[in-house]
């Protein structure tokens, strides 16, 4: 914060320092990749293996830059940027899109692997105009006794272990997944990405715009009263659209997976068990969603630790119920995403009680009042989705034809979600009005666009204030 120029060296001495740690560990992921792909798969054939092998080598071209284009995403919302951050996933998904549908065709498996590279680079490239118009200027800075660069380090070795935890989970239910019955670990990756949506959607988009907030907040404020409104304001707002997508993917999850892997190409009993699987992660999107501003506001109050002590917690709480599921009760791959759920929601209620024993109990006209309005009309809801959902297949349209899906699928929405938000507004739920708010500015799209761009270069601060990012 002290001028533009030591900004941009912490920026510069921190890529520089993970651009030799990405390339040491590549080297190595590289060349031990068969044992690494044979202890995560061990129940995969030796071609199956090879296969893996060479995905994984190739995806690490992707990785490179996915760190480079994080750090870039880090700067900008740092600055209070947060339309190009916003972008950039969607062109990562058009890629892998891209891949799917265009080079698959050509080059059979490896299309999608492609379209994730392409993603990645796409990534990376829409951000960086707007970084280099802040200032930015990359040259190597290996000046290990900067006090910035130091901080950092220390507070990474923790966060660097969350993410090593949170892989540990993922890798432990590749592995039960792969000892069931074929396509048991293909229906729990396609059921997971579905749930990922409207978790990277509210819980990741709204954490990361909070974080430099938070962090603003507690470096200009003695007080933690503005802390506390800020996370609350976030809190709620990612609770009034993750509990009603819940409901959504709980009720909807058989027209939804239809139409997001092909009613005709995507087996019936492999789509009754992959809603089967999503319906059990439903109940979770709200945990997995708050987690993202739970764990960024104690990175605002630069507590690394205490997310991957109970980050560790999770992890042993999702393998312990894991085993016990799966070779205790002998339950197939549905359990895997049940003792997921378990996990998430233990950890979301520990981050959230630790968090308010530091900052501040919140009154229960403040929190749990809103909250409980939330769960009524998401209940509500849900019954307002199933009832058109079950008229319509029943009675008006043909669920084998995917126009018919497409159909079914947009007006029970309609239904379910106009009813969400007449009982938001029966009741006051606060939200709505921010819900509104919002939609009446991109309904001036002219005038926004204006704000946006006046915003993006003449906004620029000559100082930009450059925090750690997630």
């Amino acid at each position: 914060k002290k001028d533009s120029k030591q900004s941009w060296d912490l920026v510069n001495g921190v890529i520089s320092f993970s651009v030799i740690g990405f390339i040491i560990l590549a080297i190595l992921i590289y060349f031990f990749s068969h044992q690494l792909c044979k202890l995560l798969a061990p129940n995969f054939t030796p071609q199956q293996i090879d296969l893996m092998v060479t995905l994984t080598r190739f995806m690490l071209l992707a990785q490179f830059f996915f760190m480079i284009s994080n750090f870039f995403t880090g700067v900008l919302q740092s600055n209070k940027r947060f339309l190009v951050p916003a972008i950039a996933p969607v062109l990562y998904n058009l890629g892998i899109i891209l891949g799917i549908l265009w080079l698959s065709p050509i080059f059979g498996i490896y299309g999608p692997t492609i379209g994730v590279v392409i993603g990645s680079i796409l990534h990376l490239l829409v951000q960086y105009p707007l970084v280099r118009k802040l200032g930015f200027g990359f040259h190597f800075n290996f000046d290990s006794k900067n006090i910035g660069i130091r901080k950092i380090g220390k507070l990474m070795i923790p966060r660097t272990g969350a993410l090593a935890v949170n892989q540990i989970e993922l890798n432990v239910a590749v592995i039960l997944a792969s000892a069931m019955s074929a396509g048991s670990l293909s229906i729990f990756n396609f059921a997971e990405h579905l749930n990922a949506v409207p978790v990277g959607l509210f819980g990741l988009t709204i954490g990361q715009a909070a974080l430099p907030m938070l962090s603003q907040e507690v470096d200009d404020s003695k007080s933690n009263q503005k802390f506390r409104q800020l996370f609350l304001t976030s809190f709620k707002h990612i609770l009034y659209f993750a509990l009603p997508a819940s409901a959504l993917l709980l009720v909807l999850r058989i027209p939804l997976v239809r139409i997001a892997f092909g009613a005709k190409a995507f087996p019936w009993e492999a789509t009754l068990l992959t809603g089967k699987v999503l319906a059990v992660f439903s109940l979770s999107i709200a945990a997995q969603a708050i987690i993202q501003l739970l764990v960024r506001a104690f990175y605002a109050l630069q507590d690394t630790v205490t997310p991957l002590k109970l980050g560790i917690v999770s992890v042993l709480v999702n393998v312990g119920l894991s085993f016990l599921f799966t070779k205790g009760f002998g339950w197939q791959i549905s359990s895997l995403a049940l003792a997921i759920t378990i996990a998430s929601i233990i950890q979301a209620i520990l981050l959230f009680f630790i968090l308010e024993n530091r900052i501040g109990r919140f009154s229960k006209q403040e929190c749990f009042t809103p909250i409980a309005k939330m769960l009524f009309a998401s209940f509500f809801t849900g019954v307002f989705l199933w009832l058109p959902m079950r008229f319509l297949d029943k009675y008006v349209l043909n669920t084998s034809k995917v126009l018919d899906l497409i159909i079914l699928t947009i007006i029970a929405s309609i239904s379910g979600f106009g009813v969400y938000f007449i009982l938001s507004r029966l009741m006051h739920i606060e939200e709505l009005g921010h819900f509104m708010g919002i939609f009446k500015r991109f309904g001036n799209w002219q005038k926004l666009l204006g704000q946006s761009d006046e915003m993006l270069t003449d906004g620029a601060s000559p100082e930009p204030a450059i925090t750690s990012q997630d």
